[in-house]
């Protein structure tokens, strides 16, 4: 994971500044937050693996961020996996994890101004 992260900061370059949040998403948002500072979420799939194995309520963390992100003083880009596009899981916990992924990719995307899909790197706007 370390060499991914690395990989992706010297993509973006040094006009980037990361801050790796595991948990408390909403929180890192809120104080990092300006009308000047585009945020790039990268990404809420890791972040709902990482809430769901930390035990957290799933649901409240992401009532919390969409609260959040209606408030928010700047623009914020978030970056999601679609998983349900696939076979439904044969285990308990992966069938729980695309679950929770899909209900926080919608309850995200209805607080958003714009929403694209991507496939085969080419956009497909959903919303805005």
């Amino acid at each position: 994971m370390a060499e991914r992260i690395a990989h992706h900061q010297a993509e973006r370059g040094l006009d980037w500044a990361t801050i790796e949040e595991p948990l408390d998403l909403t929180g890192a948002l809120k104080s990092n937050s300006n009308p000047e500072r585009i945020l790039l979420i990268d990404c809420l799939t890791l972040w709902i693996s990482n809430v769901m194995f930390a035990d957290h309520d799933v649901d409240h963390e992401i009532d919390g961020l969409t609260a959040a992100l209606k408030r928010l003083d700047g623009p914020v880009i978030l970056v999601s996996n679609e998983v349900g596009l696939g076979i439904v899981p044969d285990n308990a916990m992966a069938r729980r994890f695309r679950d929770l992924q899909g209900r926080a990719n919608q309850r995200v995307a209805d607080v958003a101004n714009r929403v694209s899909f991507i496939a085969a790197g080419l956009p497909l706007v959903l919303k805005g």
